[in-house]
């Protein structure tokens, strides 16, 4: 009898662990498409709505000819004039995602296509914090590469 009633609570507790898990994937997702996008567009009110800066957020640009830069967290929010809204489209892929509770971090390849055409490739890390139900992005670590010397 006991097995009638702990039976149908486990499978209902491990369909909702699934489930949330593929809401929060599905939900970081879109927002790591959306700031990409955001980015490209120069819409720097929705872009700056992808991310919340904290006093451990870091951004950190590895660039094909081994320069690295530590960009300013606060640039996020607040971009430079002309740094972005230059055009152009990105494909994210390979996602491979750590959630555990309000925090992820996320790593995936990043294919971006300039307005001219040109294409750039990245490897990217991002660390996420669920806030209020939403997910936001509190730094990432981005690594240009050139895939013809892989």
């Amino acid at each position: 009898m006991k097995w009638n009633i702990v039976m149908p609570l486990c499978l209902v507790f491990l369909f909702y662990s699934c489930n949330k898990a593929v809401d929060d994937a599905s939900a970081i997702k879109k927002l790591l498409e959306k700031e990409s996008a955001t980015w490209r567009s120069g819409d720097v009110a929705a872009h700056a709505a992808c991310w919340k800066i904290e006093p451990y957020s870091r951004i950190l640009v590895s660039t094909t000819d081994g320069n690295t830069f530590d960009v300013p967290p606060e640039q996020m929010v607040h971009p430079l004039p002309n740094s972005l809204g230059k055009g152009g489209s990105s494909i994210n892929t390979n996602y491979k995602m750590s959630i555990h509770g309000d925090n992820a971090w996320v790593s995936h390849n990043e294919e971006s296509t300039a307005k001219d055409g040109k294409k750039s490739y990245s490897y990217e890390i991002r660390l996420l914090e669920k806030t209020d139900g939403q997910w936001k992005l509190v730094g990432q670590s981005i690594h240009l590469y050139n895939p013809k010397l892989k």
